[in-house]
């Protein structure tokens, strides 16, 4: 073997070995996130089955909703800040103001109900020490549906709609002038 073949063939055993071991580390971190996935299910269905033993069903008057920090969040208690992950603190929570019985409460809300909440409209929910999980009903009709959310390509096929028929629509201004 002259040097240019020596060369070449150390230079695919390296690639080969730096390729198998991205393999393994890439390996490694799916086995680990498995794992800590299954850790994190366990421990969400048993925060759930407490939740759901400690809920009651309430009646509100919904006064506000507002998607805000928890740091901006003045009224709700201390407590509550100091229990949140710290990394759940800066994300902007569903936060519901509603009259309960003759207080004024400020709650957390699931995102799914926040959506489907009424506003100045009275609800029976379920709550859950601070937490409304889920409505039962609203007074004077039913629950209303949450709205559908519309993907990013139907915007795009919407904008582009739109273009398309202001092309196509002549200017009023170039027919006054013929």
């Amino acid at each position: 073997m002259n040097m240019n073949q020596m060369l070449a063939a150390s230079g695919v055993d390296t690639f080969l070995t730096v390729m198998i071991i991205i393999l393994l580390v890439v390996a490694a971190i799916f086995v680990g996130l498995y794992f800590l996935g299954r850790k994190m299910q366990k421990r969400q269905s048993e925060q759930k089955q407490q939740m759901d033993a400690v809920a009651q069903t309430v009646s509100m008057l919904v006064i506000d909703k507002k998607k805000m920090r928890l740091k901006e969040c003045t009224s709700l208690p201390k407590q509550v800040l100091e229990q949140t992950p710290k990394y759940l603190r800066r994300a902007k929570m569903p936060i519901v103001k509603a009259k309960v019985g003759p207080r004024v409460m400020t709650l957390m809300s699931d995102p799914q109900v926040f959506e489907q909440l009424p506003v100045k409209q009275e609800v029976k929910v379920v709550v859950s020490g601070l937490y409304i999980t889920s409505i039962k009903s609203v007074r004077g009709g039913a629950v209303p549906a949450a709205p559908k959310k519309k993907g990013i390509f139907s915007k795009l096929r919407r904008k582009a709609q739109n273009k398309m028929n202001e092309m196509n629509q002549p200017d009023k201004k170039s027919k006054k002038k013929k």
